[in-house]
């Protein structure tokens, strides 16, 4: 996928010394808000690609509403008392993916209309955080040297030191209160913090916090807006499974939308792939394939229930007589599960294959290594995998 996205961007010159445009990033453009805005787009022009739409479009649209409001805690899009908050919420993002030309932008009376200018990158965006995240990279690094100042950039890589990062910030500061129309030193370090952070990550390299040098490299979840709790959902290796999901379900309304989001979002996709055939090839599979199943189940490890590669398209018959046998939901078929890790692992070794961005190995492996509290590596093929999964599997059931 990165090969298809810079091949679009060597399309375009994104110099800000020629556009002399500030809104090339801003601070509500983080991997999980541009993620969830380019899913909302895709849902909002269903199968329309032609369709022209607005901000305000994207904002009074139900889907978007009702997933907004519960994943990201905010009022309902209609209140007043959040309309400015709502308007940076999509605008931003939005001439984000107008300024990189995954969008189309035509302003009419002060109004901007956009049109889907690359599908295939914003649907790459919209699958998960992670694929966001890498387009911001890639796309911040293209302008940062059509721009000619990733050298300041790259310097502060190397050093990591006070003088070095100085040099970065007021370099930088100066280069936009320069070329664009902002000319307040603190609005340009808010997005300063947008440009170097993503950048900071990728070469896991210190950052900027509070006009500050960090003291270690930056994580993930620093680069969220669903920041203060985000980490919340990841499972630190000395908690027992009781404590993570305690932790989990800490803020219980929140994840659980989140959750459903992404696990409905996954399962659209899974459909949207396989349909009509199921993934398993067996005696059972002659039929249309319906039912998007669980490998592990949700109720039992819902911290991989979104992923798309715990999740296999079934006939009924496979889904409710086979995986779980007597139509009875709680329960699982061991042996019937390990058939389904193996359809499941060819499904995504073809899909790597072709260079599709719908799956990750490190994805398959960490599902993997969640159920069997294992540590399968990622290094090994599918084979290797499918393997030790075998191995393991054996010694556990």
């Amino acid at each position: 996928m990165n090969d298809l996205i810079l091949d679009h961007f060597n399309n375009y010159d994104f110099d800000i010394r020629k556009t002399n445009d500030a809104r090339f990033m801003d601070q509500k453009v983080t991997p999980d808000v541009l993620c969830i805005i380019a899913d909302c787009v895709i849902e909002f022009i269903s199968d329309d690609n032609n369709k022209i739409f607005t901000a305000n479009d994207i904002w009074n649209f139900e889907y978007t509403n009702k997933n907004v409001m519960d994943i990201f805690r905010k009022p309902s899009v209609d209140n007043i008392n959040a309309e400015n908050e709502y308007d940076k919420f999509f605008s931003q993002p939005l001439r984000m993916l107008a300024y990189s030309w995954i969008l189309k932008l035509e302003k009419k009376s002060n109004r901007n209309f956009y049109q889907i200018n690359n599908y295939k990158i914003l649907e790459y965006i919209s699958i998960k955080e992670r694929n966001a995240l890498n387009f911001i990279q890639i796309y911040l690094e293209k302008l940062l040297n059509d721009s000619d100042i990733f050298e300041f950039f790259s310097n502060f890589f190397v050093k990591q030191d006070k003088s070095s990062y100085w040099y970065l910030r007021n370099g930088y500061i100066s280069f936009i209160i320069e070329n664009t129309n902002i000319n307040w030193k603190v609005e340009a370090w808010r997005i300063f913090t947008k440009v170097l952070n993503p950048l900071a990550f990728k070469y896991w390299k210190y950052w900027t916090i509070k006009w500050h040098i960090s003291k270690i490299p930056i994580t993930l979840d620093e680069l969220l807006y669903n920041r203060p709790n985000w980490r919340d959902i990841w499972k630190i290796k000395s908690d027992t499974r009781e404590e993570h999901i305690s932790k989990l379900w800490k803020d219980e309304f929140k994840w659980l939308a989140l959750y459903n989001y992404k696990m409905n979002k996954s399962k659209k996709l899974i459909r949207r792939l396989y349909q009509p055939n199921s993934e398993l090839q067996d005696e059972f599979s002659n039929w249309t394939a319906t039912q998007v199943h669980h490998i592990f189940m949700a109720s039992e490890f819902p911290e991989i229930s979104y992923f798309a590669e715990n999740l296999i398209l079934l006939t009924p018959t496979q889904h409710l007589s086979k995986a779980h046998p007597n139509n009875n939901t709680q329960v699982i078929c061991r042996d019937y599960q390990l058939l389904l890790i193996i359809a499941k692992a060819e499904s995504i070794e073809k899909s790597l294959a072709k260079a599709e961005s719908y799956y990750s190995k490190e994805d398959f492996v960490n599902v993997l290594n969640t159920w069997l509290q294992s540590s399968i590596s990622e290094e090994l093929t599918f084979s290797e995998i499918i393997v030790e999964v075998d191995k393991i599997y054996n010694l556990s059931y």
